[in-house]
């Protein structure tokens, strides 16, 4: 805490600049999932099938996934602040430029570069925002910067597939492409400056020197930071092996009428929004805790789904009750990584994160529809409880690392 004289100066809570964040947040993930909406519109736009269409989903998250991390590192020493306008930048190239496409050829490589600059700016906004605050206030500031996530898919894809049905499926394309640059200019002139650069310059302090050399060249937070991450792909592969299919599983096993999948899914976006606030209040200290808490509640909520399908009450109850604890826990585990990885790797860890979320996601979507071949709707839930069960048993060991890592 900075002092004047003998008085302490407390720093106020950084309100506009996670704000900020949060708004870039919002642009970035609604420009990666405009398509999801708009497949219909789009195939026939293009000229090619719905499902060639949706491969638009999978180069842009497999783009995160190979190129996330070496990118990040390939920027390491940028500062943070005009990576940041930078990236939102590229997102907005990259949406204009697909909203004018002549083909799906030149779609797909805006796709792609669009995807690249995502992955890095997963590998820094994360990062920033735990630069911005102490420590004890990180779950606070990382809870509000991923909000915007949540806001999204609550918000900005129904609004994209809204002015995409009326206007044409080039609009939302542009429409975002213009807001993300106008983000850009918000970054310059509201983001408050970090230098994150500091955790990297030459310690000149010989006893600590003398400590590394012991300990060896690996950062000691590392193995933990490697769990985090995969303790978050087995997380997102069972939710996406069971969400992708959401649709034909209201309709098939709970009864939904094709009509009203979309307020439903409404409904989850909104018991999503619930978590983000939820975790940020009560569990910003204490992730570890509000994580066993949501993965039990998901566990129970899947359970009731696989149950009591043909029970409405039951059934959108269980849906709602998923909604709120799944907005909790992709809140929580960046929480828990910034608390667990060392200053100096905080932007590497980000981005290892981003990779092993985007490949869970990518992940799911192919095991979800191997057991849908294989053994039918049914099965979707129960294989997410295992991931579920695994994934809670990955996070109980996650302290013994951490008091490892801090005593090295």
């Amino acid at each position: 805490m900075p002092k004047t004289g003998s008085v302490p100066v407390v720093k106020p809570f950084p309100w506009g600049g996670l704000i900020v964040l949060a708004c870039a947040v919002f642009l970035s993930v609604t420009a990666e999932m405009i398509p999801t909406g708009l497949l219909p519109e789009m195939s026939t736009g293009l000229g090619v099938s719905e499902s060639q269409t949706g491969l638009l989903i999978s180069f842009f998250a497999f783009a995160v996934v190979l190129t996330s991390v070496p990118l990040t590192m390939l920027f390491r020493r940028v500062p943070r602040h005009l990576l940041l306008m930078l990236v939102l930048v590229a997102i907005a190239l990259t949406s204009v430029i697909g909203g004018l496409a002549p083909n799906f050829g030149v779609l797909v490589g805006a796709r792609i570069v669009g995807g690249m600059a995502h992955g890095v700016f997963w590998g820094v906004v994360g990062a920033y925002s735990a630069h911005l605050v102490p420590k004890e206030q990180i779950g606070r500031a990382v809870a509000i910067t991923t909000g915007g996530g949540t806001l999204a898919f609550v918000l900005g894809v129904p609004l994209a597939t809204t002015v995409g049905h009326a206007l044409g499926w080039r609009a939302p394309f542009l429409g975002i492409g213009m807001l993300a640059l106008l983000g850009a200019v918000l970054i310059w002139f509201l983001l408050p400056r970090v230098d994150h650069r500091a955790h990297l310059e030459v310690n000149t302090d010989t006893a600590a020197i003398r400590a590394a050399r012991r300990r060896g060249p690996l950062d000691p937070t590392i193995p933990v930071v490697a769990l985090i991450c995969i303790l978050v792909a087995v997380i997102m592969i069972g939710n996406y092996a069971f969400y992708t299919y959401i649709a034909p599983f209201m309709i098939g096993e709970m009864g939904v009428p094709e009509g009203q999948v979309g307020l439903l899914l409404l409904v989850y976006g909104l018991a999503g929004a619930i978590g983000v606030g939820t975790a940020g209040i009560l569990f910003g200290r204490r992730p570890s805790t509000g994580l066993l808490i949501a993965l039990g509640a998901t566990g129970l909520a899947v359970v009731t789904l696989a149950v009591f399908a043909a029970n409405p009450v039951l059934a959108i109850g269980a849906f709602f009750v998923w909604g709120v604890a799944f907005g909790v826990i992709p809140t929580l585990l960046p929480t828990q990584l910034m608390h667990a990885a060392s200053p100096a790797i905080r932007d590497s860890a980000s981005a290892f994160y981003s990779t092993a979320f985007n490949a869970g996601i990518g992940l799911g979507a192919l095991v979800g529809g191997f057991f849908l071949d294989s053994f039918g709707l049914t099965s979707l839930p129960w294989f997410y409880l295992g991931a579920l069960v695994i994934g809670a048993a990955l996070l109980i060991a996650t302290p013994a690392l951490t008091r490892r890592a801090q005593r090295l």
